[in-house]
């Protein structure tokens, strides 16, 4: 995440990242697994998923987050 302080709180972090309008319209963002872990740790990230309902996946050092509660398939 380019440009973001590492100064800024876990709680204000996650509410930039969900306040994106792809998130607010139920779409899908991407963040960099480097970046959460530095920014607000890997255990509130994923607890803060699931307090929303919404899955991820992590994928080549991503996280991919559907910002909805629809089931998911995943297609190989």
């Amino acid at each position: 995440m380019h440009g973001v302080s590492v100064h800024i709180s876990p709680e204000r972090w996650l509410r930039q990242m969900f306040s994106a309008q792809a998130a607010r319209d139920g779409g899908v963002i991407r963040r960099q697994v480097q970046d959460v872990e530095r920014l607000i740790g890997r255990d509130l990230f994923e607890s803060e998923l699931r307090r929303r309902g919404y899955c991820a996946v992590e994928n080549a050092g991503q996280y991919v987050v559907f910002c909805n509660a629809e089931p998911l398939r995943l297609i190989k």
